[in-house]
């Protein structure tokens, strides 16, 4: 179990614990997060999940494939460090993670 820390834009925190396996989206809605939309459900067919990964923990989480570098193209304000949540599985290696959230999604 990992916990993850999303930030909202206005810098309203919510600290969520998550079992392995679940994606950062899939701990944003099961917790009620608010700025997740999530609306395609997961499927990387949306950009409603858009996150950005601090800093210090985007060699963790990885780079997004070529799908999801797609869908970022229809996110709000999307930047070198942005992510789709639903495309990040947690694992023991992403304890502590944290994500601020877009001023808005699309």
């Amino acid at each position: 179990m990992a916990k993850i820390t999303f930030i909202e834009h206005d810098g309203k925190e919510h600290e969520v614990s998550v079992e392995n396996g679940m994606t950062v989206m899939e701990a944003a809605i099961k917790n009620m997060v608010p700025g997740i939309d999530a609306d395609c459900g997961g499927a990387c067919a949306c950009a409603t999940c858009h996150v950005y990964v601090q800093p210090e923990w985007v060699e963790k989480v990885g780079k997004p494939e070529s799908m999801e570098e797609d869908m970022l193209d229809f996110a709000f304000d999307v930047r070198e460090n942005s992510r789709l949540s639903c495309q990040i599985k947690i694992t023991d290696e992403l304890d502590g993670l944290r994500v601020d959230l877009p001023e808005k999604q699309f």
